[in-house]
């Protein structure tokens, strides 16, 4: 999937991604996007995509959920499970957090 540097750079983007700092995890992300293809690709586009909505949510106070949208066409490019994140669980957190204050969605990872 990725090479070890982007495997790296991805493992931060998730940390950060988990710590609510959404906008440092768009920006770990941007560099293996830069260079990814495929359902590579849109994967990293999703989880930027969903970040960027997170951040403009809870520190701009958008209510439009654009960003959410757009990640939502790239998602349901791929298969439920990927890149060890379930991508449905991902949604539907992402979509809960950006209703109700205070919740903090995670990277949920494949057991």
């Amino acid at each position: 999937m990725f090479s070890a540097a982007d495997q790296q750079a991805f493992e931060e983007g998730a940390a950060l991604f988990n710590q609510g700092r959404w906008w440092h995890a768009h920006e770990a992300w941007e560099g293996p996007w830069l260079t990814a293809a495929g359902q590579d690709r849109a994967f990293l586009q999703a989880l930027i995509l969903l970040a960027a909505a997170l951040h403009r949510r809870w520190h701009y106070g958008s209510l439009t959920h654009r960003n959410f949208h757009k990640a939502v066409k790239y998602l349901d490019t791929l298969p439920d499970e990927y890149g060890g994140v379930q991508l449905d669980r991902l949604r539907a957190e992402v979509w809960d957090a950006l209703h109700t204050p205070d919740v903090l969605p995670q990277l949920p990872r494949v057991p």
